[in-house]
């Protein structure tokens, strides 16, 4: 592995959950060389209603721990 990987690499071990999220989508997505029409904007409009409900009351937030131990059974 270049050692230039490896310092990224090491360097990600810093970011919260949420950063490390966000930047394995951002890799993922520079992979893909083709996406159908509308799919970032359905996206977008997805975040947009999942927040609003959030924000609203509508919907209570639910824990990663609390999503495992329900898959799990």
């Amino acid at each position: 592995m270049a050692t230039r990987l490896k310092q990224v690499i090491e360097k990600i071990k810093n970011l919260s959950a949420d950063e490390r999220a966000l930047l394995a989508h951002c890799l993922i997505s520079s992979l893909e060389t083709q996406q159908e029409e509308g799919v970032e904007e359905a996206w977008a409009d997805l975040a947009e209603k999942r927040y609003a409900e959030l924000v609203s009351g509508e919907v209570e937030p639910v824990s990663w721990e609390e999503v495992k131990k329900e898959v799990k059974g």
